[in-house]
């Protein structure tokens, strides 16, 4: 394959990915990066002189990366530093209680069993094996495979186990399946949050998505030097067999010749040939011609009353040593529905936001002195190409946000001026086409999963990868679509 060229634009965890295997493969490969580093959404702003992790920070599904640096004949651990975390993650309510999930399940089912009582704790104990078995279920059928269709899903599983393609639930809401485990509605909310991770609500999402309550009771690592870590690790697997990045560097149009693909122009006019072209960012901006008219009609047009949650983030450096912070915190108000609600049916921030802070500082046996660093995400609509977000939107998201964090005792100023604040519009900017969406489409409806982009599209030659195709939206899920797509290139590279 070393005379054939590969052209990767993007450089997040689908793109660096791709370009692992590309190259591992022999494929001579080039990644184009518009903005100054490697990591797409994994990216980290600084505030006083801090590195801020401002995307994704949960790490789960540590099976996806150890495969991939094994695959190019490396190892995780030798690239990246990685530490378990023994809370997955600590929650507060405006009504009172505080509650962890520890990474044990029987030490999560005593401590719900304390703070809501005995069915609830059972019924806990019973989510954690009905996700475990959807997850199974799944995770080669689905997640890792080419796209597939409601058909092909049931030939993979099998027809000897057809009765694990009904446990999979997709005809029921998740909100509405919690409630057979739930009596208390804290706990209904805090295991419904899951469906904001591929940017849904959990009102209209299947309750399949409860597998990600498996996803994570598997394991929640933390990387001390953040998730950009992880990008760059990725990066020097790919450049050690022989990768070249160019960041900076922006294209203009994806060029084909007699109807197949043919490289890349870039903004600067020059033209960059290529037998395979991966692109990995939101498939709207493809499908919009954001790409050139040439590769428009290669993937579906993305509707924007369709798009995934955005969100309004806050990295800030704050002194919290009084409140007992663990690396993932959640805080709750009392009306979950209201929240998706206002969000996707109104298309307005929520008056009473669910918060998610990031204490990046309060590794396991850490001890924090004096300001850490913070980042605070509440979600949002996916509006960014169509609204202007103002200052006073900017404010008024500010106040909403404190009023939960004061509620649950944690006294935050969120108008500090060092404040790193990040929004629709910003997000639609630095990543085309999205509108601002973090997770490209929602994942409403049960056939909602069918309906993402599959890697090859009606351009030979072009393929897809990132958050907003098959499987889906967050790091894994991007990384095993990176795969997926280098896997069709190749398959398609050595048939010619």
């Amino acid at each position: 394959m070393e005379n054939r060229h590969a052209i990767v634009i993007g450089a997040g965890a689908g793109g660096l990915a791709a370009a692992a295997d590309l190259a591992s493969a022999g494929v001579n490969v080039t990644v184009l990066e518009r903005a100054s580093s490697a990591g797409g959404k994994m990216r980290n702003i600084n505030v006083d002189g801090h590195p801020i992790d401002a995307g994704p920070t949960v790490f789960t599904m540590r099976w996806v990366f150890e495969s991939l640096f094994q695959d190019a004949g490396s190892t995780l651990e030798s690239a990246v530093s990685l530490e378990q975390a023994s809370i997955l993650a600590r929650h507060w309510w405006t009504s009172g209680g505080q509650l962890d999930l520890d990474v044990d399940v029987e030490t999560s089912a005593r401590l719900i069993q304390e703070f809501a009582n005995t069915r609830d704790a059972e019924g806990y104990k019973q989510l954690c094996a009905d996700a475990a078995n959807i997850f199974d279920t799944l995770r080669d059928t689905f997640m890792a495979a080419p796209k597939p269709s409601p058909v092909s899903l049931a030939y993979r599983v099998g027809i000897t186990r057809i009765g694990a393609l009904l446990r999979l639930r997709s005809h029921q809401t998740l909100w509405n399946s919690l409630g057979n485990y739930f009596e208390d509605a804290r706990l209904r909310q805090l295991f419904a949050r899951y469906a904001t991770y591929v940017g849904s609500s959990p009102l209209l999402t299947p309750a399949t998505l409860m597998l990600i309550t498996h996803a994570e009771q598997a394991g929640v690592w933390m990387l001390p030097s953040g998730m950009s870590s992880l990008a760059r690790a990725i990066q020097g697997l790919a450049e050690d067999h022989g990768a070249s990045f160019h960041f900076n560097t922006d294209v203009a149009r994806i060029t084909t010749t007699r109807g197949r693909t043919s490289g890349v122009t870039l903004t600067t006019g020059e033209h960059l040939p290529a037998d395979a072209v991966i692109f990995n960012g939101d498939h709207g901006a493809l499908a919009s011609g954001k790409l050139g008219d040439e590769v428009a009609r290669a993937t579906t047009k993305s509707s924007a009353s369709k798009r995934g949650l955005s969100a309004i983030t806050w990295c800030l450096m704050a002194d919290v040593k009084d409140f007992p912070l663990s690396y993932h915190n959640v805080f709750f108000d009392h009306d979950y529905p209201e929240e998706f609600n206002a969000i996707f049916s109104r298309q307005r921030l929520p008056a009473h936001p669910t918060v998610y802070i990031c204490a990046q500082d309060r590794l396991t046996g850490r001890h924090v002195a004096g300001p850490e660093r913070l980042l605070v995400l509440i979600n949002a609509p996916a509006n960014g190409d169509s609204k202007a977000w103002s200052e006073r939107d900017l404010r008024l998201a500010a106040s909403n946000t404190q009023h939960v964090l004061d509620a649950c005792g944690l006294s935050l100023d969120l108008s500090d001026s060092n404040a790193s604040i990040c929004h629709p519009s910003q997000f639609h900017h630095l990543f085309p086409g999205s509108g601002g969406s973090l997770y490209g489409r929602a994942s409403h409806g049960m056939m909602s999963s069918f309906t993402r982009p599959a890697a090859r599209t009606r351009k030979p030659g072009l393929y897809l990868a990132g958050g907003s195709v098959h499987p889906g939206p967050g790091v894994p899920m991007a990384t095993l679509s990176g795969r997926i797509a280098a896997r069709a290139a190749l398959e398609d590279l050595r048939a010619r």
